[in-house]
């Protein structure tokens, strides 16, 4: 499978096995996580591998779109923290996501990325986590085995793409 491939194959998965996800798949993804272009090589990220399946019950249900987090035999939970790099905690974190997301594809895993930064229920997962105050929790990702197939299309180039300055086309 070729990069582009992986990348258009990549998809959101709420459905998993039961089966356990090998520690040694958890570091590979990690390590992909780690390589993630970052700003001044700051590296103003965190991770927290959770496979505790009381942890998870509670995280789904705290996550008001994240009900499957009980399901998933892991989820991590991706913090920024400011005092790494006061100006991209928030988006060199993102980069470090989707080289994760497209590790685990390659990997034959799935993932399913949940906001959680600015949204009510980040202090209770904070909390919950241990999380301390000074860092921020971005987003959770569920990871396992899937058991179901998406597909998704996306906008045509054309529709998102202007050449040279705004709204002009090729």
């Amino acid at each position: 499978m070729n990069l582009l491939d992986i990348i258009k194959g990549r998809r959101s998965i709420r459905k998993y096995q039961s089966r356990e996800v090998e520690q040694e798949k958890i570091e590979k993804i990690l390590e992909a996580a780690q390589w993630a272009p970052s700003a001044s090589n700051r590296q103003p990220w965190h991770f927290i591998v959770i496979r505790d399946p009381e942890t998870r019950k509670k995280l789904g249900a705290i996550h008001s779109h994240g009900r499957f987090m009980k399901e998933s035999p892991v989820v991590i939970a991706v913090l920024g923290d400011p005092e790494a790099h006061e100006k991209y905690f928030l988006c060199d974190p993102h980069q470090a996501i989707q080289n994760l997301m497209l590790m685990a594809h390659w990997l034959e895993l799935g993932t399913c990325w949940m906001g959680v930064r600015g949204t009510s229920f980040e202090p209770k997962m904070k909390t919950l986590l241990g999380v301390p105050d000074s860092l921020h929790l971005i987003c959770t990702i569920s990871l396992g085995y899937p058991n179901e197939e998406r597909t998704k299309t996306r906008k045509a180039l054309s529709e998102i793409v202007s050449w040279e300055r705004y709204g002009q086309r090729k």
